[in-house]
């Protein structure tokens, strides 16, 4: 295995972003979190208070020499809508926002290539709203988050939002599938 990386994303729910980048080639791991907000090591139920200022997110680390971060950024812009404002589906909040903590110069430039390119292939009818921001500290979220689709896949929020969403991610993206 190579170098790895880190990519710190939040679209919404972090159980959707992690049951799909858990599936993605050259992905290593995934941990749901907490990131962006002024409050150290915040609880779930702070988060969703929407006190802190933190948004669910994923912490993602890949390798680059199987998965490049343009397509990490791909597949994050396919599986969320990054044109809600504070929004995924009926999580509403700032907790619920689109956002990508870049960790470098570099990614930071990759994000704005990738939201230019994007936009200019009009995917979504809106304009796109993804905060884009330096990172500063991800909060792992508590254990039961972790791995939370493939540990709870009868939950009815799981058949009904995540489920869709996963499916969705293996029809377009079949050929990056892990084994």
């Amino acid at each position: 295995m190579g170098n790895l990386q880190v990519a710190t994303l939040a679209g919404g729910c972090f159980w959707c972003l992690e049951a799909v980048f858990d599936e993605l080639k050259g992905v290593h791991s995934v941990e749901s979190g907490y990131t962006g907000g002024q409050v150290p090591h915040p609880s779930y139920q702070d988060v969703c208070n929407g006190d802190t200022g933190h948004a669910e997110a994923v912490q993602v680390t890949f390798d680059p020499s199987i998965l490049s971060y343009h397509d990490l950024l791909t597949v994050f812009f396919t599986v969320h809508d990054p044109t809600t404002l504070n929004r995924q589906g009926s999580d509403v909040g700032t907790q619920y926002r689109s956002a990508i903590s870049y960790h470098d110069e570099e990614q930071k430039n990759i994000a704005g290539q990738v939201i230019h390119e994007i936009s200019a292939a009009k995917i979504w009818d809106g304009s796109i709203v993804t905060e884009l921001a330096a990172f500063e500290k991800f909060y792992p979220a508590e254990e039961y988050h972790q791995e939370y689709f493939v540990n709870n896949r009868s939950q009815p929020y799981c058949q009904f939002v995540i489920a869709p969403k996963v499916t969705k991610f293996r029809k377009k993206f079949a050929e990056r599938l892990k084994k």
